[in-house]
């Protein structure tokens, strides 16, 4: 008999849920919801508050929105017996993260403090706490702390312990008021199972937590904040448990709000680019995942534990258990391009775009494609968002260099594809010079799906073939891959993320080659990129950082 798995992922902008056949990975059915408060950056819903720069909040309400709506889409898509599903995995942003009171629910979501921004649901990409992840290196660093060698060398303000500073610094009632500060993969978990476990792709990550360490020691903490020294001990309670471990079933109330039945195991949480990987079959040394949509995230796994320059963290199991998984990324990719079209294009191509019923960013993409390698005379830096690797800076901004009054939409859209894909390369030279081998490069996401271009010019720009994800959903696979673990072989799926990647992983026979004319060029333009990198990057103009101190101070006054 068939048995089949739910996947939920949750996005930046939506959530999405797929049933999965546990035996061939074949997708039965999916339902994608947008969240109905989207990213909140300017405004708290329902009240003038307004939101400083670099604030991005989301409504715990929309993850169970979700959790209602999706799943029963899903599953009613997908024609199969609620019976047949073994198992559910969950997988989330991160670090998205959230002050919780004791009975579970986010203190947004008590009426006293929905007014209270401090009181919602982090996002990743705030990154407000910028000050307290900078004081947090530095004292580290003082102190020779070891932790901070398995994260590049600096602690980025997107990660738990910033975030939770921040918190007390400027609203110690909400710090006070918590019970529990959690990611919100977890606390997901907990909502399905009742359960409070904590999944170590998370902790080992985004928390500075470590295998065989656990957390930093009282001592670090209390050199933070003295109001910090307990923070383990009173406000991280639960068991930090392995992916693809079973964090319980799934309790009753949301069965019958999910249209399921009570029983079915559920994975421990997972962070959506980790879970990713087993699903386009990235379980072995040497190969790099890179998911590609409004940001990425890159996958790397390794036989050995080392220093990276820059890396987001190296998590043993952090992906495919028996493995030391290296994660690293760029803060803006696809929220560039998106950014562009919104407020750089011309009204002529939005109306060409709208007569031949297309959409802007394919008409852009086909101008584009027209163009050769250095064509426009264009250079762009990606820092939109900041610098997530490897300089670990969200200070930093973006820049366009050899404008002219002849320079064209396209020849933008094209140099910041070329920037990003400049920065992938940076990224795997990195690891590359530490001796961490990047042999093959595989991607999933929305971009590789929409934009052919895109992943031709990450091929010639890295000069390596890339692989594709045949499932337009692969982090939602990759937690239906997990949720079949949790389950089990005597419940029909399986025992290891290995095995199940064996039938359920799904790669297209298609892939992308490097060009070796393009290749010739782009070497060249890599080496300008480099320059502008470590010039404007590594302190020798801070020219980006004091425009946006005056641009605060300007803020302020107004």
């Amino acid at each position: 008999m068939r048995k089949y798995s739910i996947g939920i992922d949750y996005g930046t902008q939506s959530g999405r849920a797929v049933v999965i056949d546990v035996l061939s990975g074949e997708q039965m059915g999916e339902a994608v919801i947008n969240y109905p408060d989207c990213v909140i950056d300017e405004r708290l819903p329902g009240t003038d508050i307004l939101l400083d720069h670099d604030w991005a909040l989301q409504n715990p309400d929309d993850y169970l929105h979700v959790l209602k709506s999706a799943v029963p889409c899903a599953v009613s898509a997908s024609g199969v017996n609620v019976d047949d599903i073994i198992g559910i995995g969950v997988d989330f942003t991160s670090c998205t993260m959230m002050p919780v009171s004791h009975d579970g629910r986010v203190l947004c979501q008590l009426d006293q403090y929905k007014d209270q921004p401090h009181a919602w649901v982090k996002l990743w990409k705030h990154h407000a706490a910028q000050d307290e992840a900078d004081r947090l290196n530095e004292i580290a660093l003082n102190r020779n702390e070891s932790f901070l060698n398995r994260y590049g060398g600096k602690i980025s303000s997107e990660w738990l312990i910033p975030k939770i500073w921040q918190i007390l610094n400027e609203a110690p009632e909400i710090y006070e008021r918590t019970d529990y500060f959690m990611e919100a993969a977890d606390w997901v978990t907990m909502q399905l199972t009742g359960n409070l476990v904590r999944n170590s792709c998370t902790a080992g990550y985004k928390a500075i937590w470590h295998k065989q360490d656990g957390h930093p020691d009282k001592e670090f903490f209390k050199a933070l904040d003295c109001r910090l020294e307990n923070l383990v001990e009173d406000k991280l309670h639960g068991e930090v448990i392995p992916i693809g471990s079973k964090a319980g079933t799934l309790n009753e109330s949301m069965a019958i709000m999910m249209g399921l039945r009570p029983g079915i195991s559920v994975s421990v949480g997972n962070v959506d680019a980790h879970v990713a990987a087993p699903a386009v079959n990235v379980v072995n040394p040497g190969k790099m995942l890179m998911i590609m949509g409004t940001s990425t995230c890159d996958i790397l796994l390794a036989e050995e534990e080392k220093t990276v320059d820059g890396m987001c963290g190296v998590v043993e199991d952090g992906a495919v258990a028996g493995y030391y998984a290296y994660e690293a990324g760029q803060s803006a990719v696809g929220d560039i391009f998106e950014w562009f079209v919104v407020n750089c294009v011309p009204e002529s191509y939005i109306n060409e775009a709208s007569d031949r019923g297309i959409g802007i960013h394919q008409l852009l993409e086909e101008k584009a494609s027209r163009l050769e390698p250095g064509e426009s005379g264009l250079l762009a830096l990606d820092w939109w968002n900041g610098n997530r690797s490897t300089l670990v800076d969200t200070n930093l901004t973006g820049m366009f260099l050899g404008m002219t009054l002849l320079t064209k939409p396209e020849e933008m859209y094209r140099a910041l594809i070329e920037a990003t894909a400049f920065g992938k390369r940076m990224i795997i030279e990195t690891f590359r010079e530490a001796g961490v081998p990047v042999n093959e490069l595989y991607a999933c996401g929305g971009l590789p799906e929409k934009n052919k271009m895109l992943m031709q010019i990450y091929s010639d720009v890295t000069n390596m073939e890339i692989k594709i994800s045949e499932s337009k959903q692969t982090p939602a696979l990759g937690s239906a891959m997990f949720g079949a673990v949790a389950a089990g072989k005597e419940a029909g799926g399986y025992d290891s993320i290995v095995e199940a990647a064996k039938n359920m992983a799904k790669v297209k026979e298609e892939s992308f080659n490097p060009i070796s004319r393009n290749v010739e060029v782009y070497e060249h333009l890599y080496l300008e990129y480099k320059r502008l990198y470590e010039y404007f990057g590594k302190g020798e103009n801070d020219v980006m950082k004091r425009l946006k101190s005056i641009k605060a101070k300007a803020s302020r006054e107004v």
